[in-house]
């Protein structure tokens, strides 16, 4: 039974540490006594195995390694062991950085203190990829040769007539290409908006057609750089000045489509034209620049007045007392609303600025959890652990991150009676959580609720709001060098939490 005695030893943690850096295995050790068991060490091994960096690691849960693939047998059997606090040894599918599956033959123990609890959890990870591509071919080998033959001839003949259904019906303009760059076809989306025929695009380079207007450095790199590491690319965007319909903004979208006999990799190239819809959001930023400062002046001016008649109204009317007292706190959020508007106009126009002060960072959550437990009498703000560190950054700016998530905390929560806040100083870095026991997010949407203006329906009926509070919170946090990310599921609650950089 390994002991959490030899973790709590600095001179001891040093040289455990040192050991396992010389593994050639991947080693992690997460922290059972943090909510959601978090990564607090990782060796070199994991890190090249994964091709994860430091801040995508510490500070997480071990599941981002599944990716999209959650629902695999293993994932619960590894869920009910760290629940009893057992080990177990147990093959899993893991994606790396770049999204490519390798196969995880993964042990985990559990570590102990002298109470007999679990404090932290070993997982030691050993990549059998090879090993299972071999078991996968000799299986495959046993099937007959003539059934191999039809099934492949089916597969290739239901691929072709699927790709070229996709090809000629969607929308969006398209393009199939062979591995030398070799346009085999076009749909007519593609003819339509760029002003050509099928004669004058069949058997050419992609770089050849028309005056050579496809000759774009930004367009080669995404094809004979970025393509071959990595399937697919998506939201890759290119501008440029196109002959007959003139400047345009394109977001590509590259497959490698890989079918086995005659029709062996084939490239799908997808053309979004986002000329419009990026002049629209241009024009967008333009308005909430504008309007929210033309709003200040006269906001400011407003809040002058409450001032004013909060000083010169009767003491002994408590019908106009209350009346005031009413419009101030309107205005305040009227306010903070324009405040916000402003900070997303700064943001997209890369003029947010960040100051960089030494500041002791558990004081400045504290007092931040203080005024936001001034104003609510609903729940109880509980603050666990604390970091002990002196962080230089932008006070102010953090402490408006942290004052939106313990907001939104509360916010979504009607019902409930308390949030949680949790301070940690892990591996190099700082972490900052609030869980709050509300409606949940899908996982659908969280990937989204970070974007600015992104609002979930479920949300969007029961609560207002503009959605820019998350945006402006990681787009800060990000300006420090840190990640924002959340964990959630459906009815059981919302855990928001940052990372930053110490060193």
């Amino acid at each position: 039974m390994l002991n959490s005695k030899y973790l709590d030893d600095p001179e001891m943690t040093k040289l455990i540490y040192a050991a396992l850096d010389a593994s050639s295995t991947g080693i992690i050790i997460t922290d059972n006594r943090l909510p959601d068991n978090p990564i607090i060490y990782y060796n070199r091994s994991f890190e090249e195995m994964t091709g994860y960096q430091s801040k995508d690691i510490i500070g997480h849960n071990c599941r981002f390694l599944q990716g999209q693939d959650r629902n695999q047998v293993a994932r619960e059997k590894i869920r009910e062991a760290i629940n009893a606090g057992q080990g177990i040894t147990i093959q899993i599918r893991n994606y790396t950085k770049a999204n490519e599956l390798f196969w995880n033959e993964l042990f985990i123990s559990p570590i102990h203190n002298a109470e007999g609890e679990v404090t932290h959890f070993i997982g030691v990870q050993t990549n059998i990829t090879a090993r299972k591509k071999v078991e996968e071919e000799l299986l495959f080998e046993k099937e007959s040769v003539e059934r191999k033959i039809a099934e492949r001839t089916e597969h290739l003949r239901l691929n072709e007539e699927y790709m070229n259904s996709i090809v000629e019906t969607i929308r969006e303009s398209l393009v199939v290409l062979d591995t030398e760059l070799k346009v085999l076809s076009v749909n007519e989306a593609f003819l339509q908006t760029f002003k050509v025929t099928r004669t004058e695009t069949a058997g050419k380079t992609l770089y050849e057609l028309g005056n050579r207007q496809w000759d774009i450095d930004d367009l080669r790199k995404l094809l004979e750089e970025i393509l071959p590491s990595n399937n697919p690319v998506l939201g890759f965007e290119v501008e440029h000045d196109f002959p007959h319909i003139g400047k345009k903004i394109m977001l590509l979208n590259a497959y490698r489509i890989e079918l086995e006999g005659e029709f062996k990799d084939r490239i799908l190239l997808a053309i979004e034209d986002i000329t419009d819809r990026r002049k629209i959001e241009k024009r967008k930023d333009d308005f909430l620049s504008i309007a929210s400062h033309e709003l200040k002046t006269p906001l400011t001016a407003l809040k002058g007045y409450i001032q004013l008649i909060k000083r010169y109204m009767p003491k002994d009317n408590a019908n106009l007392s209350a009346i005031v007292e009413k419009s101030d706190t309107q205005v305040e959020r009227l306010n903070k609303l324009i405040a916000e508007l402003l900070d997303v106009s700064k943001i997209q126009s890369g003029k947010l600025d960040i100051h960089h002060d030494r500041f002791d960072f558990d004081k400045m959550v504290r007092d931040t959890v203080d005024h936001l437990q001034i104003n609510s009498d609903t729940h109880k703000i509980i603050i666990n652990g604390k970091t002990d560190s002196w962080f230089v950054g932008d006070e102010s700016h953090l402490s408006q991150v942290v004052g939106n998530l313990v907001s939104n905390a509360i916010k979504y929560s009607p019902g409930k009676d308390r949030v949680e806040v949790y301070l940690a100083a892990l591996k190099d870095h700082l972490k900052f959580s609030v869980k709050d026991y509300g409606f949940g997010i899908d996982i659908t949407d969280q990937k989204k609720v970070f974007d600015r203006f992104y609002r979930a329906d479920s949300i969007q009926k029961k609560f207002s709001g503009l959605g820019i509070g998350l945006y402006i919170s990681e787009q800060i946090v990000l300006q420090h060098g840190g990640t924002l990310w959340v964990d959630s599921e459906v009815g059981k609650g919302a855990v928001f939490s940052f990372i930053l950089p110490t060193t």
